[in-house]
């Protein structure tokens, strides 16, 4: 089994908090907002860990979305935290949540994840 990292994207619609907030009455007004990042174990492939964190993480309704938005392989987003400052770098890690369709939406281990150091569950 590998890992995988999927990111997800949230959107938040602010007119859905003062009025109906749909485009027919114009009253959407959807912005940007932050997302979260799954480190995804006991899956062969990364469009199986992308399905998996859409279906189990994923939220579409009329005031809030969250969708998964990159893809990557375990090791590529470990290089790619090479590049960031010390303190971002432990950020990512404290934040990402280990995962498994084996568990379903169940985090199965939070914070603390090591920097190339990941044991496949």
């Amino acid at each position: 089994m590998k890992n995988f990292v999927v990111q997800t994207q949230v959107l938040e619609n602010y007119g859905a908090h003062a009025d109906d907030g749909k485009y027919a009455s114009g009253n959407a007004y959807w912005k940007f907002k932050g997302g979260s990042t799954y480190v995804v174990s006991d899956v062969e492939r990364e469009q199986d860990a992308v399905a998996f964190v859409a279906a189990a993480f994923g939220h579409n309704s009329l005031g809030y979305k969250e969708f998964p938005s990159t893809w990557s392989t375990y090791d590529a987003w470990c290089d790619e935290l090479a590049d960031d400052s010390e303190d971002y770098r432990q950020f990512q890690l404290e934040t990402a949540m280990q995962v498994s369709p084996k568990t379903g939406p169940a985090i199965v281990k939070g914070a603390g994840i090591k920097w190339k150091d990941m044991e496949v569950l």
